[in-house]
């Protein structure tokens, strides 16, 4: 690190093992067959209720909803058609053979239904015909986000805050306050690292949070060094920020500017659309000076929020001090 540079990091980029990456434990549910029949309450009319009848279209084997085609046995035990592959024709319930009768009766049922999003306890208000629901919450804002760990296939899923202490906790991610950044990025033989990936800080500014990410990848033939800024939260809010990123060196510099990417596009999906500050190795050896066997690569950026104008429609950059 540098003296005087009270924003600056060093970090040494090291190639992460899928050995060494933490994988939290998951915890595992069972479910036990039963006949949806059991599941009907009736209301104080003496009529089932809604949820009731949303209990009859519960597949007993994945416990997911059913959709058309809905599957019953000659005992009227239902299921849904992906568990009908699974259990090779036969009726996890009683064992008899599925055949191919379709449940007509409980599909017209649920196409009168009118069900609250899954996502109801997150905050979504929403209310859907049975068919739409799941379309819905496929796309639901409220619905949980990924992990945005690169390097490492996470499958934790939470709102914003559990993933921000789950970062810092788990990962070891490191946290920085501020709309400014200044990185040094040392590696002793770039030559031999062609494919890594770092997510190297987590930023909190203007009340949100960024992550910054920065790997080693082949573009081609040529082997590259890519930095990327992404949204911890939905595209609709990432567009209402920006960000730069410059690397430079021995007189000269590159510099990009462009929207953060929301996680909800995985960190895949947006270094291979190339959306950030691409370097070629052979000038990023240039701009490290010296014998060209060391990176020693430099990184700054800032990030600022757009500021819709009334009068004109023009954003304007609110500049964070």
């Amino acid at each position: 690190m540098e003296s005087g540079d009270s924003n600056s990091t060093v970090s040494s980029l090291i190639m992460m093992d899928d050995e060494n990456v933490h994988h939290p434990h998951h915890n595992h549910h069972h479910h036990q067959y039963s006949s949806s029949i059991n599941k009907v309450h009736h209301s104080s009319g003496g009529g089932p209720t809604a949820t009731s009848v949303h209990e009859l279209l519960e597949c007993p084997v994945c416990t997911n909803s059913m959709y058309p085609p809905i599957h019953q046995c000659h005992n009227g035990h239902t299921l849904c058609s992906t568990c009908k592959t699974r259990v090779h024709n036969r009726c996890p319930t009683c064992r008899q053979e599925l055949g191919d009768i379709r449940c007509l009766a409980l599909e017209k049922i649920a196409e009168s239904l009118e069900l609250p999003c899954r996502y109801t306890s997150l905050g979504c208000p929403e209310i859907f015909p049975y068919y739409s629901k799941l379309k819905h919450e496929s796309l639901c804002n409220f619905r949980p986000y990924n992990c945005p760990y690169a390097g490492s296939d996470c499958s934790i899923v939470g709102d914003i805050p559990y993933l921000v202490a789950h970062l810092r906790d788990d990962h070891r991610v490191d946290m920085h306050s501020g709309c400014t950044f200044n990185h040094r990025y040392v590696k002793s033989n770039p030559m031999e690292v062609e494919n890594a990936t770092w997510m190297l800080t987590v930023f909190h500014c203007f009340g949100q949070y960024f992550c910054l990410h920065f790997e080693a990848f082949q573009l081609g033939t040529a082997p590259v060094y890519m930095a990327f800024l992404r949204f911890m939260g939905d595209e609709r809010d990432a567009r209402s920020y920006s960000y730069s990123l410059e690397v430079g060196g021995n007189g000269r510099k590159l510099t990009f500017e462009g929207s953060p990417r929301s996680i909800r596009d995985s960190h895949k999906k947006v270094r291979d659309s190339h959306d950030g500050l691409i370097v070629y190795r052979n000038m990023a050896l240039f701009f490290s000076g010296g014998d060209r066997k060391e990176l020693k690569l430099r990184v700054t950026g800032r990030i600022w929020k757009e500021q819709q104008n009334p009068e004109s429609g023009v954003c304007l950059p609110n500049l964070c001090s």
